[in-house]
């Protein structure tokens, strides 16, 4: 996917550039903008290429990055800007058009960010946000209900859970324990995933518990961290609080919407066979990585890492994670929901059983399509 227009997705990949554990909450999209003064950017556009030569996943890419940012630094490209958030989306289109990695973005808030808003990466604790910044984030986070959206039964005793993103705050692992004892008695589970552009690593391996037999303990991603030449592995936990889906139909939904964290759910669904994928391809964002502070008003997220499947030795980089059900995104929920009765209606407990998923199949076939534009890209703003 090339992203070389200016400001791409701006609400999707706020949400993509969520690292373990996030640094200072977003600003809004609808925020009011600064001016940008002569100094403050030639002092951003410096640390920025400083940044990416040293923490990018690529090194070679990293300081050709910088290379170009100075270049038309030099070229008195960016002088005409003087517009904070015009320049935040600047940068991210060039960083993007050089890198073609979705993650790297810099970031705008109105609010100035603290002095100690660093660098953090998956699985890291080296450095952590201060108190404010993390109630900040936290409030933010809990007016989503940590991203848990829906959690409902479908005619046919099917759970749903419409998850919009993947929380790494600890305080949303109570959400994540009650909603999937919510649906624990369910006889098969959707996972509505097309609209959530990503989060967490510590959120999946809490769903994926779920998902699997008790006490195994699956292998299920690893991330390359570039700084200290290492490797992060991550696994599913043998004990979950509750009942499991483990042998159960289990599908995920996706789109184009999809991004990062949810898109390594999805990767792994589909290369350890835990379920089903219905929907469209993925956005193909799959670098993990933390904040740089640029300004009191500007932060990058550099990528830091890349995500290896222990199955593929590969990730989904680029090319997004593609359904083995594709079908458009507004149709996705009616198709596994039938999907799933199907399944089910192959082994009925008895002749009541079978009766009820027959009356469920009808009334699933019936459920009526998502809104298409729901499931588009945002436009991009005009340079």
């Amino acid at each position: 996917m090339k992203r070389c227009s200016l400001l791409p997705l701006a609400g999707l990949f706020l949400a993509l550039a969520v690292p373990a554990r996030a640094q200072f909450a977003p600003g809004a999209p609808d925020e009011a903008d600064t001016p940008l003064d002569a100094a403050t950017r030639s002092a951003a556009i410096e640390s920025l290429a400083v940044a990416v030569r040293d923490r990018y996943v690529f090194p070679d890419k990293g300081a050709e990055l910088a290379k170009q940012l100075r270049r038309r630094a030099a070229r008195k490209e960016y002088d005409r800007i003087t517009g904070t958030r015009e320049f935040a989306d600047s940068l991210t289109a060039h960083m993007q058009a050089a890198t073609r990695d979705l993650h790297m973005r810099v970031h705008y808030r109105l609010e100035p960010l603290p002095p100690n808003g660093a660098r953090g990466v998956h699985g890291d604790d080296d450095e952590t946000p201060n108190e404010a910044e993390r109630q900040r984030q936290l409030a933010f986070e809990r007016q989503r209900n940590f991203g848990f959206d829906q959690v409902r039964r479908l005619p046919g005793n099917v759970g749903y859970l419409d998850l919009r993103m993947f929380s790494g705050a600890p305080e949303a692992q109570a959400t994540a324990v009650a909603a999937m004892n919510f649906l624990g008695n369910c006889d098969a589970l959707i996972v509505d995933l097309r609209r959530n552009g990503g989060g967490s690593p510590g959120m999946i391996q809490t769903l994926l518990s779920y998902l699997v037999e008790p006490g195994r303990r699956l292998h299920f991603n690893d991330f390359y961290q570039r700084e200290g030449d290492r490797w992060v592995q991550y696994h599913t936990s043998p004990f979950v609080p509750g009942p499991r889906f483990a042998g159960k139909p289990i599908y995920v939904l996706t789109s184009s919407l999809t991004g990062s964290a949810a898109e390594e759910f999805s990767y792994d669904i589909q290369t350890h066979e835990l379920g089903t994928l219905v929907g469209a391809t993925t956005a193909g964002a799959a670098n993990p990585g933390g904040m740089v502070r640029l300004s009191d008003h500007l932060a990058a997220f550099i990528a830091t890492g890349r995500a290896v499947n222990p199955i593929t030795k590969t990730n989904w980089e680029g090319v997004g994670v593609k359904p083995e059900v594709a079908v458009p995104p507004h149709e996705a929920l009616r198709e596994a929901h039938v999907r799933a009765i199907e399944e089910l209606k192959k082994k009925p407990r008895d002749a009541e059983h079978a009766a009820f998923l027959g009356r469920a199949l009808e009334a699933a076939k019936k459920t009526p399509d998502d809104k298409p534009e729901d499931f588009e890209m945002p436009k991009r703003r005009k340079a």
